[in-house]
C-alpha cells in the first residue's frame, strides 16, 4: 500500500516551494531592472554627493513628454576637467574623442500602448518628485526600477494625489 504525505504537510511543502519560486522570481526581476550601462555612472556621486538636480542632465523632463538622456558633450561639459583620471570618465573621453553617441540601456521599462498617453512634462509641471515614480536614485550606483509603472498603480498614485482618475486622462 502506497504511504502519501498527509494533507497538511503536503500543503506544507508546496507552500515553501511557492515562496522559494516567488522570491528567486522576485530577484530576477529586480536584477534585469538594473541594467549595465556603457559607462558605469552613479547617481549617488552625482546627485547624491555632488547635489545635481535631475533637469541638469534630463534637460527635456519639464518640456517634453520624455526626460531626455544626457549626450556625451553634457557628461563632457564638466568631465573634461573632472575626474579625469577615472576608469569610467576615461571611458566618456573615448566616446568624446571618437565622436560616438554612448547607447544607454533603458531601465524603465513600460509598454505604453498606442492609445495611452504619458508626459513627464505634465507629471513635473503638477510638482510631482521625480522619485515618486524612480526611487531615491541618490541612493543607488546602480538605478534600477522601483515601481511597476503599470496602470493600477498610476491610478493608486492619481488617487492619492486627487489628480484626475478620468480614462480620457491617459487614454485617447
Amino acid at each position: 500500500m502506497k504511504k502519501f504525505l498527509p494533507i497538511p504537510a503536503a500543503f506544507g511543502y508546496f507552500t515553501v516551494f511557492v515562496l522559494i519560486y516567488l522570491a528567486l522570481g522576485y530577484d530576477w526581476y529586480r536584477n534585469k531592472q538594473a541594467p549595465d550601462q556603457p559607462i558605469a555612472f552613479s547617481h549617488k556621486i552625482h546627485v547624491g554627493r555632488v547635489g545635481l538636480d535631475c533637469r541638469f542632465c534630463h534637460e527635456t523632463v519639464d518640456k517634453s513628454t520624455y526626460a531626455g538622456i544626457p549626450s556625451v558633450q553634457k557628461c563632457m561639459s564638466c568631465h573634461a576637467n573632472v575626474a579625469t583620471d577615472r576608469p569610467e570618465v576615461q571611458k566618456l573621453a573615448g566616446y568624446w574623442e571618437r565622436q560616438e553617441a554612448m547607447e544607454w540601456n533603458r531601465v524603465h521599462r513600460i509598454r505604453i500602448r498606442n492609445h495611452v498617453y504619458f508626459s513627464h512634462k505634465s507629471h513635473i509641471r503638477a510638482g510631482i518628485d521625480c522619485a515618486d515614480c524612480h526611487g531615491e536614485v541618490r541612493y543607488m550606483d546602480k538605478v534600477r526600477q522601483v515601481s511597476s509603472l503599470e496602470m493600477g498603480w498610476c491610478v493608486s498614485c492619481h488617487q492619492s494625489k486627487n489628480a484626475s482618475t478620468d480614462c480620457l486622462t491617459c487614454h485617447m
